[in-house]
């Protein structure tokens, strides 16, 4: 199911949380890249970086998808509180419902720069809370893929 913004022009945060090698990336490539700025651990390197670009986008108004595992509510919870403090009208988290081995399966396939080490997997799996609208987010997703590699979304209520 293509997700298609209702309002590109509202300010709206995502929040991604997902194992390793759940597909929030290519999710992200599918349905945001031409819409939010993307904050990536993996690409930025240190919280620091990403820290300026999120506050570059909070400043600005400029939806993002914060694309990390962000296993935790405590984690998410930076973020949300942050967005709501900036005025962003929108908040929105997209739960990856990926199972670990499927995960390590497709983390396997990756180039070798890529490849995140199995016991990460596994140790994000076992940090990782469901989110819910609770925690301050407008909307919740659940995202599963298809054996041809399609999303599906649903909400969560």
């Amino acid at each position: 199911m293509a997700y298609s913004p209702r309002d590109i022009n509202v300010a709206t945060a995502i929040i991604f949380c997902g194992l390793q090698g759940s597909g929030k990336s290519t999710f992200y490539a599918r349905q945001f890249a031409n819409t939010h700025i993307r904050l990536n651990l993996d690409m930025l390197r240190t919280r620091n970086r990403e820290d300026i670009l999120l506050h570059g986008c909070l400043a600005a108004q400029q939806a993002f998808v914060v694309d990390n595992t962000n296993p935790s509510p405590s984690q998410r919870m930076r973020y949300v509180a942050l967005a709501r403090a900036a005025g962003f009208e929108s908040l929105e988290c997209y739960w990856f419902d990926t199972g670990i081995e499927e995960c390590i399966a497709r983390n396997a396939t990756r180039p070798d720069d890529a490849r995140v080490p199995e016991i990460a997997i596994r140790g994000t799996a076992a940090k990782l809370m469901i989110p819910s609208k609770a925690e301050g987010f407008d909307r919740v997703w659940r995202v599963t893929w298809t054996a041809a590699g399609i999303e599906q979304l649903s909400e969560l209520t």
